[in-house]
């Protein structure tokens, strides 16, 4: 029964952050005056920065000590994962900007799901001694063979959900895809897209290459549902480098930096809308983290946060009409992909019940 209850606690907490990752954006669309740049930094600020302080001060007991007492070469490579997913991150912002919440949500977590499942454990059995948690381990047992069959079947669903958004873009016309995206580019989309979801799974690598430090917080008391809290403060430091040193010179060339002091603009109401937006991005990783900690198993958790937050953002796809004008062919293809992903949950969750 505990191993039950574990389980459903732990795919209950991935719905949560998924639902958080996959609305986070929703903010930003109601933000006026700003350019773009302006409001993901504002907001990264808020995600990257403020929000990682107050739940490692809330969650962690002595954290500064354990970043004090941490091996150079795990805060390095955590701190250059996090570079790294700041990169994808960065075009993560830039594919929902061209290409909307449904369609740029799936190309990009598509890539992500994969490579973030299935390149930790692989990455332990070729340059660790880890016995559990690689790739071997999962090919020798029942229940890691359900969950990288859950993998590869979330990815045919995430693949249907991209089909449907090519679909899309042959049957709607040009203006009714600008008024639901306004700055629409398929080219543009589609390359940061691709960027985005390769350097995106780097967050993946990061939890992995912090594991010291999630190992040392439960040692100094952190409940264990908490204990990436630190290492998602070191990865965050390194995705805010990133983002921080690309808007800031989008500021200082396109003169945007003045949108912060702007009065012509309803100034508290974009502060209030972006500081709601970096905290849902950050709460997609809190709870990943408190997620992972009940399932232990990165494969399962990684494919389970994604597909979470490919059914959200193409629920709210539908709700802001980003489908409006599209054949019920190509919204059948769409339901299509969104109910082998929740096959692919049921898959996985299989998997870790029978770990």
């Amino acid at each position: 029964m505990y191993i039950v209850e574990t389980t459903i606690l732990g795919v209950a907490l991935h719905l949560i952050g998924g639902f958080a990752s996959g609305s986070f954006y929703i903010p930003y669309k109601k933000v006026r005056g700003w350019a773009w740049e302006s409001y993901w930094i504002a907001g990264g600020l808020v995600s990257w920065l403020i929000v990682p302080f107050v739940a490692a001060e809330l969650t962690v007991p002595g954290y500064l000590q354990i970043l004090r007492d941490a091996d150079f070469g795990t805060l390095l490579w955590t701190y250059l994962f996090g570079v790294l997913w700041g990169i994808g991150g960065l075009t993560f912002g830039l594919t929902m900007r061209y290409l909307g919440l449904s369609l740029g949500m799936s190309i990009v977590l598509g890539l992500t799901s994969a490579l973030g499942a299935l390149i930790p454990p692989l990455y332990r059995d070729l340059f660790t001694d880890a016995a559990d948690g690689t790739l071997s381990a999962m090919l020798t047992s029942t229940g890691g063979y359900w969950v990288l069959f859950g993998v590869f079947v979330s990815l045919i669903g995430i693949g249907l959900c991209g089909r449907a958004g090519v679909m899309k873009e042959r049957e709607v016309p040009d203006e009714t895809k600008f008024a639901s995206v306004s700055e629409f580019s398929l080219s543009k989309g589609a390359l940061v897209a691709l960027i985005s979801g390769v350097l995106s799974a780097c967050f993946s690598y990061g939890i992995s290459a912090g594991q010291p430090l999630a190992e040392a917080a439960v040692a100094h008391g952190a409940n264990p549902l908490f204990q990436n809290n630190v290492t998602f403060m070191v990865i965050m430091w390194g995705g805010l480098t990133t983002n921080a040193l690309w808007c800031l010179w989008l500021n200082r060339r396109n003169g945007t930096y003045r949108d912060y002091t702007d009065r012509g603009t309803p100034l508290l109401r974009n502060y209030l809308l972006v500081a709601c937006a970096g905290t849902l991005w950050y709460l997609q990783f809190f709870f990943y983290g408190m997620g992972e900690s009940r399932l232990h198993n990165d494969a399962s958790s990684w494919v389970l946060h994604m597909s979470f937050i490919i059914i959200v953002s193409n629920c709210w796809g539908l709700y802001f009409r980003e489908w409006q004008g599209t054949s019920q062919a190509n919204r059948r293809v769409l339901l299509a992909g969104i109910s082998v992903i929740l096959l692919a949950i049921v898959n996985v969750g299989y998997g870790n019940y029978l770990n």
